[in-house]
């Protein structure tokens, strides 16, 4: 994807999946259509905050956490996980730092496998081998994590970055 063009490629891209989406699957109204899943500390007020407006411009409900208060309110995040018949998953560099992603991606790859959610992830400054083989600096990252997680927690999480890297997504910036 042409730098110049992203934000336009990007948006349509995302819009059509999503049209496509909704054709195909009819919606209550007190359900997320899309869960978005992504690092805040490091995408919340750049390209999350864009995604967020163009979603809102053009009607698509969504959900993302930034009135949970980190580490509480687990089992109401995964009830919106499992409300949502999309999850958008950004991974980015420091992504893997956070046990908090980590556990909604996995979360996000159950539902997946039970086929009631869509995944398209969304590999934003990183590329998608380095997700789904724990390498370079995404790697660093959930090693580094992993070393203070149990062993059952980091095969689930290993499980759902190779499942979701795995599916057609998009690339964005300088990966």
């Amino acid at each position: 994807m042409r730098r110049t063009n992203s934000k336009i490629s990007t948006w349509d891209t995302l819009s059509r999946l999503l049209r496509n989406h909704n054709h195909n699957h009819k919606y209550k109204h007190s359900h997320n259509q899309v869960f978005i899943n992504f690092r805040g500390k490091e995408l919340r007020c750049s390209f999350v905050s864009h995604l967020v407006e163009a979603f809102k411009r053009h009607g698509i409900n969504f959900f993302i956490d930034k009135h949970e208060q980190k580490g509480k309110a687990r089992k109401h995040l995964f009830a919106r996980i499992k409300q949502s018949r999309m999850a958008l998953t950004i991974f980015s560099k420091r992504y893997a730092e956070s046990r908090w992603c980590l556990d909604e991606l996995a979360k996000i790859k159950e539902s997946a496998d039970k086929r009631k959610l869509q995944v398209v992830p969304i590999f934003f400054k990183v590329k998608a081998d380095s997700v789904r083989y724990q390498k370079a600096a995404f790697g660093r990252n959930f090693w580094k994590l992993a070393r203070t997680s149990s062993g059952e927690q980091i095969k689930k999480w290993k499980e759902a970055l190779e499942s979701v890297s795995d599916k057609m997504g998009l690339s964005l910036g300088d990966n």
